[in-house]
């Protein structure tokens, strides 16, 4: 294929995004062995983009390198969805509880405005665009965790959790409509400043959303090692 990368961002960081988007579709298997030299001749780039790329996605949590065997696709098991699911409350719980201490009127109507928009991609059936949404909700919310470590981990951990959600759509619609459905409510508690309400909300929308990629993980994957 032709490249059609554009100049706005640097090369490396287009092809991370790339492999990230094929891994987290399920173009790219869990367990899949990724051929630097013909991704490479693929997407028309270079090898060392290519590699640069894979360091990234491994840093993401989306990849894994085998000294002498090459980059493989991250096994999606119980194990590691479990432990995605418990860090990524702990982390959104601290953003949260900030946001809902010290939040400014301009930051809920930000907020609204990216829950109203991602109903309408939701209505829409537009599934690529509600996930970019939801990205840029969390965004938002991170900006007052006010915490570089915090910050940080969050965006490697984010495409993984990307990647649970295509795997969650398997069954249907209801996926999104929860998504929808703890939205409303937190938005709800923050405006609220209802700490307890949120805290309630978080920890049951981090066990929903794992018990609901679980339950689409093949048999042999949903145990727990």
């Amino acid at each position: 294929m032709t490249s059609t990368f554009k100049p706005h961002t640097t090369l490396t960081e287009q092809v991370a995004t790339h492999l990230e988007d094929l891994i987290a579709s399920g173009r790219l298997k869990s367990g899949e062995r990724i051929y630097e030299a013909s991704m490479a001749k693929e997407l028309g780039v270079s090898h060392g983009s290519v590699r640069e790329a894979l360091l990234q996605l491994e840093r993401r949590h989306l990849i894994r390198t085998v000294p002498r065997r090459g980059a493989f696709v991250t096994e999606l098991d119980a194990h590691f969805v479990r432990s995605l699911y418990e860090i990524m409350h702990l982390y959104l719980s601290y953003s949260g509880m900030r946001l809902l201490r010290g939040w400014k009127p301009e930051d809920m109507e930000r907020l609204e405005e990216l829950y109203e928009r991602m109903q309408g991609h939701y209505q829409k059936g537009e599934l690529l665009a509600f996930l970019d949404a939801g990205i840029q909700y969390t965004q938002a919310s991170l900006a007052y965790a006010d915490n570089y470590f915090v910050s940080s981990a969050i965006r490697d951990l984010w495409p993984s959790a990307k990647r649970c959600a295509f795997v969650a759509l398997a069954q249907g619609n209801r996926v999104l409509e929860d998504n929808l459905h703890h939205m409303r409510d937190s938005l709800d508690a923050i405006r609220d400043r209802d700490e307890a309400r949120l805290q309630k909300i978080l920890s049951d929308y981090a066990e929903q959303q794992c018990e609901q990629v679980l339950a689409c993980l093949p048999p042999e994957k949903n145990t727990q090692s």
